[in-house]
């Protein structure tokens, strides 16, 4: 874990935050405690700035991180979340970046 980039974007010298991969939400859930032991609950952490932590969680529920986007690699798969950090690693670190939820 480079502390001093994004994980998604690879931007430096912009404020990151820490990121649960798996969300403390769901931490007490059966099958997340089935599937995870307490050390990676706890440890599986992701430094996103503040851009890309927001839109991740913009886009994907609790559930589907905790079940399927649990790791960098896993989020860059999602199409949405790869598009946006191709955009956002093209942008300066200061850039304030407006995410809505979508209506259901």
């Amino acid at each position: 874990m480079n502390a001093d980039r994004c994980e998604l974007c690879k931007r430096a010298d912009t404020e990151l935050t820490r990121h649960h991969l798996i969300p403390r939400a769901r931490h007490r859930k059966g099958e997340i405690r089935r599937t995870f032991d307490k050390a990676e609950l706890t440890g599986r952490l992701a430094m996103l700035c503040r851009a890309c932590h927001k839109f991740v969680h913009t886009v994907l529920s609790e559930r589907q991180l905790a079940d399927e986007y649990n790791t960098v690699h896993q989020l860059l798969t999602h199409p949405e979340i790869a598009k946006f950090v191709r955009w956002i690693a093209k942008r300066p670190p200061g850039l304030r970046v407006s995410s809505r939820k979508r209506r259901a």
